[in-house]
């Protein structure tokens, strides 16, 4: 299984790597936070972690550190927009249960 991006959140990432004027891609990663108990993270990618997963999607590269991996493999990563919000939205086969915002998780 791997980490993988629809094509619009990739082409959301691409944009913004784009407007910062450098940087690999993303990191997709999960802290211990919210209601549900654990929270996603991302954050822009200039150095890569030698111990990093390395997934690539629509030509945007997605990096996964080993303690967050096993709570995300198989997740999709989307950017949707619907009304006046937008935002990403996670895929993840994982999970048990979540709180009723979408930001945090249980597994």
């Amino acid at each position: 299984m791997t980490v993988t991006l629809t094509e619009s959140a990739a082409q959301h990432v691409a944009r913004n790597l784009d407007n910062r004027g450098h940087g690999l891609g993303i990191r997709l990663g999960v802290r211990t936070s919210g209601c549900s108990g654990m929270a996603y993270v991302l954050e822009f990618v200039d150095e890569a972690d030698s111990d990093d997963s390395i997934y690539e999607g629509h030509g945007v590269k997605v990096f996964v550190d080993p303690k967050s991996l096993v709570y995300l493999e198989g997740t999709e990563l989307d950017f949707i927009k619907e009304g006046l919000n937008e935002g990403f939205k996670f895929r993840n086969p994982n999970t048990t249960g979540e709180c009723g915002c979408g930001e945090s998780f249980t597994v």
